[in-house]
């Protein structure tokens, strides 16, 4: 692991948010990685709930002022970035006032999705993207926690496939339990086809379900976690079948295995 470089992008990180099972996972397995010698950045959205004053967030300008453009219209990114009190780690936080700014993360204070989360997606991925494109900080292994970061390795190898930055990056995802039902989105398809990417790689997102998301999350990821206890037995399947490189729930518990699995991939 020595001087690897390891992005981490997570819709959930302590200390910035509640101890939920991906937020200390979207910790914790950066802290193990600079153990190991590694080097990590983290990066997150910039929910309205954070408080900057009490983290000492601050705007990052050279990398802020960039538009980006989600269904036709030019959504501004503006970058913050933080550090773990005691950590040598780095955290930066995807900001838009249309997006991020509201006081909840992903579902409102009834428990629904916000109805947007399928643009919030779309822009938190592209701006992570473009983010580190600017800090040409070319990553080893680009580390994805929780379906909200599902369609980051379909943007990755198809939307920005031609960026040598990234080429020989290899992409792991965490899956987690679903805390959603239904439907995420009737027009999740539509609007990443607007970005020119083969309607013929989105017929999973015909039915924008959790299933579909980590379905499309699977397919273009290079290894993959099972990091919640009881997985959905038809999303375990997947996994398998995916005859990916693949850590069950006890391995990944194991910072040893753990490491060692990171390692195969260099």
């Amino acid at each position: 692991m020595k001087n690897k470089r390891v992005l981490v992008i997570s819709s959930e990180v302590v200390p910035y948010l509640p101890q939920t099972e991906q937020a200390v996972n979207s910790f914790q397995i950066p802290k193990a990685i600079n153990e190991n010698g590694g080097q990590t950045r983290i990066f997150m959205p910039r929910y309205g709930l954070i408080n900057e004053r009490r983290h000492q967030l601050h705007e990052v300008i050279r990398l802020s002022g960039m538009n980006l453009v989600i269904n036709d219209m030019d959504m501004p990114l503006i970058i913050k970035v933080a550090s773990i009190p005691k950590e040598r780690m780095q955290v930066y936080f995807i900001d838009n006032e249309e997006y991020f700014k509201r006081r909840t993360i992903l579902h409102d204070e009834k428990g629904n999705c916000h109805k947007d989360n399928d643009e919030r997606m779309i822009f938190f991925t592209k701006g992570v993207v473009e983010t580190v494109k600017k800090l040409n900080w070319a990553p080893d292994i680009i580390h994805l926690h929780g379906w909200f970061t599902a369609l980051f390795p379909l943007y990755l190898k198809t939307y920005y496939g031609d960026e040598q930055l990234f080429s020989e990056s290899k992409v792991i995802c965490s899956i987690y339990k679903p805390d959603f039902e239904g439907v995420l989105s009737k027009n999740l398809q539509k609007k990443i086809a607007f970005d020119r990417i083969d309607p013929q790689q989105l017929i999973d997102l015909q039915t924008a379900n959790y299933e579909a998301l980590i379905k499309i999350a699977i397919s273009y990821s290079d290894g993959l976690i099972m990091s919640s206890e009881n997985l959905p037995e038809a999303i375990v399947n997947q996994i398998k079948q995916s005859k990916k490189p693949q850590l069950n729930y006890v391995d990944s518990t194991n910072e040893e295995v753990f490491i060692e699995f990171y390692s195969n991939f260099f």
